[in-house]
């Protein structure tokens, strides 16, 4: 692994002990000689790592061109969060502007909406935009200013939930197969198998939507193809059961993806960004795993699209959000940033294989990771997404050396084991912990989308009731 210590600086006498912010915090004549060498030391730490410092924040803020000519000013992006803020008829709403601009004026190169449904009958959760006629184009056009504030890049992410629409919207939702495999009970319903006509439609929802979000001046789009949703779901075998052209062979599997993107480069033009998210693994046996995702992104290589984001995990294993799964141990990456980057060693396997940029996201905290993944051309974007729902500004400190590592929540924020039923196991507990957290988190964002700052004082053990309060309560209002 390269080292990135930096060279070790000459020390002199010129150092004033009168500037140490060690002695402007202490009370007149408290000053003791035993402060004077607190301070010199504080004092020495803080110029040994300024030269890091300087060289993490000038890796990250380097630009990246994109196959399609477009330029990414930073190597820092805020990838898709599912905000939930959308008005009551499914329409851009006036919180979210207020969130994007916030996050605009954050610092990162590149913002990710959260998931565009493409498909009324098929929604995510309460909240969701849903985008499927351009009749709304004013409202998308603010969103899209918005969230540009500062002149990054803007890009709309768009997808399909297919059978992981909720049974509330959707008793018998579109999927691959009619099979609820792999699904948590009670919460789906037993879903349709789609037709031919129903997946040629799906891809045309999925180019009609881009070519909108193109019109209202979103500077890019991104189609989600992992975490379990509708083409996550043609590309996992536990899941599609199919034994025609869109089943069977991964090369089968595949073609809904490969299809979309085609459609979709159709509709926006050569000169507009394209991403994909892709799973790494489904992180489920019996499903998509990364020899399906290393071929896949081998397929990938011809589609001509620009940036592909690397995630894991679906509904049921909540690996993006770093919980446990009954999926054998991912590849370990050759660093420590296998402590933190959840999907770090998947990427040791899809970088040879990958011919366009790699973004990574998940996991991600500290500059000095993110910085040697960039420096061994392991990976070009960073991606990161609930730091920015806890610090808004975060991109723009890791850039210019006020921060030299983002808010961590797991280790931070723990349901208390004793408040839980007894015979919860460990994996029941991972999961139940994980969801709260993305509870807290969505109730964070509402904050922020509030014009507030983010409420470290929110009790973690009432999240999950809050937000199910709130979802109750939309629900009554949603048409």
């Amino acid at each position: 692994m390269r080292s990135f210590a930096p060279k070790r600086p000459e020390y002199t006498s010129r150092w004033a002990v009168s500037a140490s912010p060690l002695r402007s915090s202490l009370p007149s004549g408290t000053y003791s000689a035993s402060h004077q060498r607190a301070s010199w030391r504080f004092e020495r730490r803080w110029a040994i790592a300024a030269p890091r410092r300087a060289r993490m924040s000038k890796e990250l803020g380097k630009s990246l061109a994109l196959p399609c000519g477009a330029i990414l000013r930073n190597r820092l992006a805020k990838s898709a969060t599912q905000e939930g803020l959308a008005d009551n008829e499914y329409r851009v709403s006036d919180a979210l502007c207020r969130l994007y601009r916030r996050w605009s004026h954050g610092g990162a190169g590149l913002l990710v909406t959260g998931d565009v449904m493409v498909d009324g009958a098929h929604m995510e959760r309460f909240g969701n935009v849903v985008l499927e006629t351009p009749d709304d184009l004013p409202a998308l056009r603010r969103w899209a200013a918005a969230g540009q504030a500062a002149d990054n890049h803007f890009w709309m992410q768009i997808n399909h939930p297919g059978r992981q629409t909720p049974i509330r919207f959707n008793p018998h939702p579109f999927a691959p197969s009619a099979s609820t495999a792999g699904l948590p009970p009670r919460e789906f319903g037993m879903p349709r198998a789609m037709s031919e006509d129903d997946i040629t439609d799906v891809i045309t929802r999925f180019a009609r939507t881009a070519a909108i979000s193109r019109e209202a001046g979103f500077t890019g789009v991104q189609l989600h193809g992992a975490h379990g949703f509708l083409i996550s779901q043609f590309l996992s075998p536990l899941a599609n059961h199919r034994n025609d052209a869109w089943g069977g062979s991964l090369e089968n599997r595949a073609r809904l993806l490969l299809e979309s993107v085609k459609a979709i480069r159709a509709a926006v033009g050569s000169d507009y960004p394209i991403s994909v998210k892709l799973n790494s693994a489904d992180f489920q046996r019996g499903g998509f795993d990364i020899e399906d995702s290393v071929a896949v992104v081998g397929m990938l290589n011809g589609s001509g699209i620009d940036l592909l984001e690397i995630s894991g995990g679906n509904i049921s294993s909540l690996a993006m959000m770093g919980s446990a799964s009954d999926e054998p141990a991912a590849p370990k990456a050759h660093s420590t940033v296998k402590r933190e980057a959840y999907f770090a060693g998947y990427a040791e396997r899809i970088r040879p294989v990958a011919g366009m940029p790699l973004m990574i996201t998940g996991g991600f905290r500290h500059a000095a990771d993110m910085t040697a993944m960039l420096v061994e051309d392991r990976v070009d974007m960073i991606g990161m997404a609930r730091p920015l729902c806890v610090d808004p500004e975060i991109c723009a400190k890791l850039l210019d050396g006020r921060a030299t590592s983002a808010p961590t929540l797991q280790e931070d924020l723990i349901l208390d084991r004793g408040t839980l039923p007894a015979d919860l196991d460990d994996s029941a507990f991972a999961y139940a912990v994980s969801v709260a957290q993305l509870c807290w988190l969505y109730l964070q964002l509402a904050r922020i989308a509030q014009g507030d700052d983010p409420d470290f004082g929110l009790p973690l053990a009432t999240a999950i009731a809050e937000l199910g309060r709130i979802e109750e309560q939309r629900a009554s209002v949603s048409v």
